[in-house]
């Protein structure tokens, strides 16, 4: 639901926005951006990352149980999800799951490592360690200038033709011109790392199983929250006054990377186990319980929403990027959010499983 929410206000990567007149959209357009930003960015995708990596611990267990080695049939699923986001990736610029499908293999190398040899690998990972070699190479090296902005070229020519183009343009330039474009961008922002950091954890998750209810779990995420919440307001505040101290941006880009990714990581913490709490403890679990469908549907939502997404936004469907601001366009989100749900819910009335998470299934299970 973060994932398309964001995706809605962006316009599917196109940023560019028709000039508000009216004084209460420009207040709204603000605080929606801004909120919306602050809740899910970078955190909805978080979540995502580690729910991957938890979903490969379930069939790698399962199959162990039966004597059976799962990573073979693993290293062939994660072949069928970049054929997958090759599909998507011409629908959608900015879509994740090329990533996905060429980190995941990382699960296929440290499955059978010991959790606390995993742990310090996350860890590492999640500290982002290609930003500190730059700081450590531009303290080295005075005379040192980054290129923070090497995707911008390529992201100018997938706007053009988000705007123009037709459909067959459009796919032409976003399956590879667009796919550089969205790798360079996550390489800037540190993406690659933490994703393999979050399979890792993700993994962790279910070997300690940590989800099912007890004593002992429930006061595990208790500690999580606490944790997480204390951690982030230091990190968060130092993101704004660090510019006050640090003026060469080949220090100062990297530093900044290297604290929104803590700050993110700890705000998906705060959600992760505020969410799990909330749902053991409260009075709110028949109504959280409720988004079950929607997440067993996650790779049929996911795909179906940038279809839907380049139509309305993109010039070979409806064009409404020249005509609709943030405000309409997180209603807009919304809107695809309930029909998403409603459509999950009447889907597995009659079916185990979302259309093309069974034929993925189906796919990756098939005997040659």
């Amino acid at each position: 639901m973060g994932i398309t929410l964001i995706h809605f206000i962006e316009r599917f990567s196109l940023n560019n926005f028709p000039i508000e007149t009216c004084n209460f959209l420009i207040f709204t357009d603000r605080v929606i951006w801004d909120s919306t930003f602050f809740a899910f960015s970078g955190k909805a995708y978080c979540i995502f990352a580690l729910l991957f990596g938890f979903s490969f611990y379930i069939q790698d267990n399962s199959q162990k149980e039966k004597g059976k080695d799962f990573r073979g049939r693993f290293a062939w699923r994660l072949v069928l999800l970049f054929f997958i986001a090759c599909i998507n990736s011409t629908l959608f610029p900015g879509e994740i799951l090329v990533l996905y499908a060429l980190v995941g293999y990382v699960l296929i190398a440290v499955c059978r490592l010991s959790t606390r040899t995993v742990i310090v690998i996350s860890l590492i990972l999640l500290l982002q360690p290609f930003e500190w070699g730059q700081i450590i190479y531009a303290l080295i090296n005075p005379e040192y200038i980054m290129n923070a902005e090497f995707d911008a070229p390529y992201w100018e020519i997938v706007n053009t033709v988000q705007k123009k183009g037709s459909f067959l343009e459009m796919c032409q330039t976003a399956i590879w011109t667009g796919n550089i474009a969205n790798m360079g961008w996550m390489l800037l922002h540190g993406r690659i790392t933490q994703t393999a950091a979050l399979f890792m954890i993700g993994m962790l998750i279910g070997r300690r199983n940590l989800f099912p209810y007890s004593e002992k779990n429930i006061q595990f995420w208790i500690k999580i929250f606490i944790v997480a919440t204390i951690a982030f307001f230091p990190i968060y505040g130092l993101i704004a006054i660090l510019p006050d101290f640090i003026s060469r941006e080949a220090l100062l880009v990297p530093s900044i990377l290297i604290l929104k990714s803590l700050s993110n990581i700890a705000v998906t913490g705060i959600l992760f186990a505020g969410i799990i709490l909330v749902y053991y403890l409260t009075k709110f679990r028949h109504i959280l319980h409720q988004l079950a469908p929607y997440g067993r549907m996650s790779l049929t939502n996911y795909l179906s929403q940038s279809l839907i997404g380049g139509l309305l936004f993109y010039n070979w469907g409806l064009g409404l990027y020249k005509y609709t601001g943030i405000t309409v366009c997180f209603l807009m989100g919304i809107g695809m959010f309930l029909i998403q749900f409603f459509f999950c819910h009447w889907w597995l009335r009659s079916h185990r499983q979302g259309p093309l998470e069974w034929l993925w299934k189906k796919a990756t299970w098939i005997k040659i």
